[in-house]
């Protein structure tokens, strides 16, 4: 059920001086009433001391802070109670039990905000940017999912499914006045407005690949010779010793992975073994390894040392090989006397890797920088079905009215194309993939 009482904690279990503690659905006053004394529901969205009972037993549990928010007007669009706790394992544990035993449920991952949808206070991405805010791990992930939040990207999507639904209209004109030469609609009004429709989902769905990844993290790897000083930059763009750095050759033999922010945006850092041949067994199989990094990289990181610039005609047959874009930098620049044309860094002196950082963020998420903080970004595989699915029949329109298919026909396609920006809003979204979005959500959430 959707509407019965729902009870859990909001905040993570542990030491803290507070906990939080929700009560949510029909009857959640009912069942603070039994649990907290006094229990004042006629003075909403005011924070008032009581204390909490076992209902059974009528033994005190806390001293708590407690909040009515009457529905609508709540968070989940229900009756709505939060209950302030000291914090620890057990006061909040026995807290949850007391209401459990009063009458309410432990709520499922999600529950909260998933009412919330249901019952109108958020759409489907904004539920998805909650998520999303309390996962941020980079200050444009923070960003990023405000401005979702916020309902800029629901905001273009509702402008989309507008327009689609005036060029729709413009082709009942067809359907209505069959008799008219052309209809009363000129053949150029409706290209314009199809063509115009077209551009904006296909500028929306070129955002999914770097918004995507700014989700996730940009996997970037680190290449290059031995002993080019693939670790030692590793470990100063984590900026901690992660990695063994050694003057030994093939000192790494195994990919490190570690999770960092560079200029802002989120990474996924892997160390790899130097590329060479190597007679070494366990080495081949980090070779090995290595390849398969850079096979999936969204990012490759090649590096040459300062002192050995030359040609290298193994290192120019992988360049040309390598799928995803290459930044080449420079090393060890400390112990060279001549300045390098190229972008060099010295992890010694810190020389050249703030350029580094911003040259990495532009490889990684230029489309984002160019389009600042102002235009929506995809940010999720979801998004990007649905609007694939509705470019899809906006061009299967397009096919139609060029084949001189029946306007009726043809219209059945803008109507799919706005039933596809309806299931990524969340207007009607079936229960199979509600539960998919919320199954990652906190408990509390």
């Amino acid at each position: 059920m959707l509407s019965d009482p729902i009870v859990a904690l909001a905040t993570p279990p542990g030491r803290s001086a507070v906990a939080l503690i929700r009560l949510s659905g029909a009857g959640a006053f009912d069942v603070a009433l039994r649990c907290v004394r006094p229990f004042r529901p006629e003075r909403p969205r005011a924070a008032l001391r009581a204390r909490l009972v076992h209902p059974a037993t009528g033994e005190p549990v806390d001293d708590v802070l407690v909040a009515c928010f009457p529905a609508p007007r709540s968070y989940t669009g229900q009756d709505l109670v939060e209950l302030s706790t000291h914090g620890g394992l057990l006061v909040p544990g026995e807290a949850v039990a007391a209401l459990v035993a009063a009458g309410a449920r432990p709520a499922r991952p999600g529950e909260f905000t998933r009412r919330a949808v249901l019952n109108g206070k958020l759409d489907l991405l904004q539920a998805e940017a909650t998520a999303d805010l309390i996962d941020a791990g980079s200050p444009a992930q923070h960003r990023q999912a405000l401005r979702q939040l916020d309902r800029g990207l629901s905001g273009r999507l509702e402008q989309l499914r507008a327009e689609l639904l005036e060029l729709e209209a413009l082709i009942a004109y067809d359907i209505d006045f069959p008799e008219e030469d052309e209809g009363p609609v000129s053949p150029a009004r409706v290209a314009a407005a199809w063509r115009a429709v077209r551009e904006r989902l296909a500028g929306l769905l070129a955002t999914a690949p770097e918004g995507e990844r700014l989700r996730e993290g940009a996997l970037l790897v680190i290449a290059g010779r031995p002993n080019a000083g693939k670790s030692s930059l590793f470990n100063a763009l984590l900026g901690r010793e992660r990695a063994i750095v050694t003057e030994v050759p093939g000192t790494t033999r195994d990919a490190i992975e570690a999770y960092t922010v560079i200029a802002g945006f989120p990474f996924r850092l892997v160390d790899t073994a130097g590329l060479r041949r190597s007679d070494d067994r366990v080495e081949q199989i980090g070779i090995e390894v290595a390849r398969q990094y850079l096979g999936a990289a969204d990012l490759i990181l090649f590096c040459r040392d300062a002192g050995c610039e030359g040609g290298d005609p193994e290192s120019a047959r992988f360049l040309t090989a390598c799928r995803a874009p290459v930044v080449e930098v420079v090393t060890k620049i400390d112990l060279v006397t001549r300045p390098s044309d190229r972008l060099a860094v010295s992890v010694m002196t810190g020389e050249g890797l703030d350029t580094l950082r911003a040259r990495l963020a532009e490889a990684a998420f230029g489309r984002l920088l160019a389009l600042g903080d102002v235009e929506p970004v995809i940010t999720r595989a979801r998004h990007r079905a649905a609007l694939e699915r509705a470019l899809a029949e906006v061009d299967a329109f397009d096919a139609a009215r060029a084949q001189a298919v029946d306007a009726a026909a043809a219209a059945t396609h803008l109507h799919a194309a706005v039933g596809a920006l309806d299931d990524l809003i969340g207007a009607v979204t079936p229960d199979d993939v509600l539960d998919r979005v919320f199954a990652s959500f906190c408990v509390g959430k």
